[in-house]
């Protein structure tokens, strides 16, 4: 019977998958399925706003100027404004669709650069200690001691409005807080039996690092970059609004809900539509990284 009992907890084992668990989990968040949902939306749109779009986001018509939702549309393939027209006769659904592809790449490709820095740094820090943990945790305290939306506008000021420039900004302030939060996993790990038997058998410490530690800290990476490309969106649409982002007349809905502020009692609706944009993608990133942040959390397995 003992061993009936040791050989189908070996089967067990075997078949157990940290991923497939933790998926399983995230199936079961219907939150987080909502979100990961929309997200796949926008992701749809962002990519497809050429074919999507009944206008050129940027084709102007003067004569159709703030024309409320199903106005005739000269401009329109479908012959009417969905959403009304802005103040030079533009589509606003095909600037909001359009807008969906800033924030998206915005969202994402910042993060991939936090990423690649804040990684970076998080484990030399977290793996060396002494003075390089302290020469970088004393350069991320600094960056924490400016308010971030500052920091991006006198960053934007120095470099110039361009969404090349916002990637730079977002990157600069960015990577201090994955770096903390990976040199606290990799000090945790570093100490493990498994890492002593790693350097037991001769491995330099980039192979260590990049084998045995940081497999291990995929997790938490996962949740802090979905949870930081919200951030990133509403950082893009400050600064857009502020006129040091994307600039017209491409499509922004930071600059867009800034343009709409001199209509908003004659024309309410030309700010509701990016605003609601805005706040959907970013609820739903939130979901999403709420639902990944339980999934992935081990003390959560049952």
């Amino acid at each position: 019977m003992a061993e009936n009992k040791i050989q189908g907890e070996r089967q067990n084992l075997k078949g157990y998958s940290f991923w497939k668990e933790a998926f399983k989990r995230l199936k079961k968040n219907r939150p987080a399925m909502i979100g990961l949902f929309m997200i796949i939306i926008f992701s749809i749109i962002a990519v497809s706003a050429p074919l999507l779009s009944p206008a050129d986001p940027i084709k102007q018509d003067l004569d159709n100027r703030l024309r409320p939702a199903g106005a005739p549309s000269r401009i329109s393939r479908n012959g009417v404004y969905l959403l009304g027209s802005d103040e030079f006769g533009r589509d606003i659904f095909s600037r909001v669709l359009y807008g969906a592809r800033i924030s998206m790449s915005v969202g994402i490709i910042s993060q991939i650069l936090v990423t690649l820095i804040g990684v970076s740094m998080g484990s030399l820090a977290g793996y060396y200690g002494g003075k390089i943990d302290m020469v970088i945790m004393r350069l991320a305290d600094i960056l924490f001691a400016f308010p971030s939306l500052l920091f991006y506008i006198g960053v934007m000021f120095a470099l110039g409005p361009s969404i090349y420039n916002i990637f730079i900004a977002l990157a600069l302030i960015g990577w201090a807080g994955m770096a903390r939060l990976v040199r606290s996993q990799v000090i945790s790990i570093k100490e493990m039996e498994f890492i002593e038997a790693a350097r037991a058998q001769g491995l330099s410490d980039a192979r260590i690092i990049l084998k045995h530690i940081l497999p291990n800290c995929i997790g938490p990476i996962i949740v802090s970059v979905t949870l930081g490309i919200p951030t990133a969106i509403l950082a893009e649409a400050s600064l857009s609004f502020l006129g040091l982002g994307v600039q017209p007349p491409t499509p922004s809905w930071g600059n867009m809900i800034y343009a709409a502020r001199a209509y908003i009692r004659s024309n309410p609706m030309y700010s509701v539509w990016p605003g609601i944009a805005i706040m959907v993608m970013v609820f739903s990133f939130n979901l999403l990284g709420d639902g990944l942040r339980d999934a992935l959390d081990p003390k959560l397995k049952r």
